[in-house]
């Protein structure tokens, strides 16, 4: 089983929620800073919003400030691109008949739209989103289930991610793992270098 993440990994969209960040930030008179990007990056709305209240002691909820962001990001994911040769790996995947499917911390709207643009429905058979599941993409527990979910073994899976949490977490589940580059995230490259069974610029290298 081919299971992928969705922001960073298949879709070039970590630009978006950079500029979400930014912008929301600087509404509320905030300072965007290093503290802050790592405390948010990869994980599910709700747990950033807490993080994000708790951080700037934030008078707004949880629910006012997943709102928000939600509005900012509300047209982003009908431009966001593919990123380098992902098609092209998926329709070699498919020819093969490889099962495949899709586990992303994305917001579940977001996530469909880009999908449905992109026509990447046809090659997954399931998309599980760690926002329903209530859980961030970084703990074993979490990467057992979603196999179990799949009707397969954590060792029948190979997943494919750019974030080095979510990387960590599959592989101490006992998932093969495909590290995959990503601009937003470069400081990370040494370590997904040495943890990853496999790390790649892009898709590309795979074909």
């Amino acid at each position: 089983m081919l299971i992928f993440d969705l922001d960073g990994t298949l879709i070039d969209s970590n630009g978006v929620w950079l500029e979400v960040d930014k912008v929301f930030l600087a509404r509320h008179g905030l300072a965007y800073s290093q503290e802050y990007h790592d405390g948010v990056a990869h994980s599910i709305l709700q747990n950033c919003a807490v993080f994000t209240k708790n951080h700037f002691q934030m008078e707004e909820t949880c629910e006012e400030i997943i709102a928000e962001w939600i509005k900012l990001a509300e047209n982003a994911y009908d431009e966001v691109p593919l990123k380098p040769h992902v098609r092209e790996y998926l329709d070699r995947c498919k020819a093969a008949g490889h099962r495949m499917a899709v586990f992303t911390a994305c917001v579940p709207q977001h996530c469909r739209t880009a999908v449905a643009r992109h026509g990447l429905g046809q090659y997954f058979e399931r998309i599980i989103y760690a926002q329903e599941l209530g859980e961030d993409k970084k703990s074993p527990a979490i990467f057992r289930h979603v196999a179990q979910l799949l009707g397969v073994k954590p060792q029948e899976c190979v997943l494919f991610d750019d974030s080095l949490a979510a990387c960590k977490g599959a592989k101490a589940a006992g998932m093969t793992v495909v590290g995959v580059a990503n601009l937003y995230h470069a400081g990370t490259e040494p370590d997904m270098r040495e943890l990853c069974d496999q790390y790649i610029l892009d898709f590309g290298a795979l074909l």
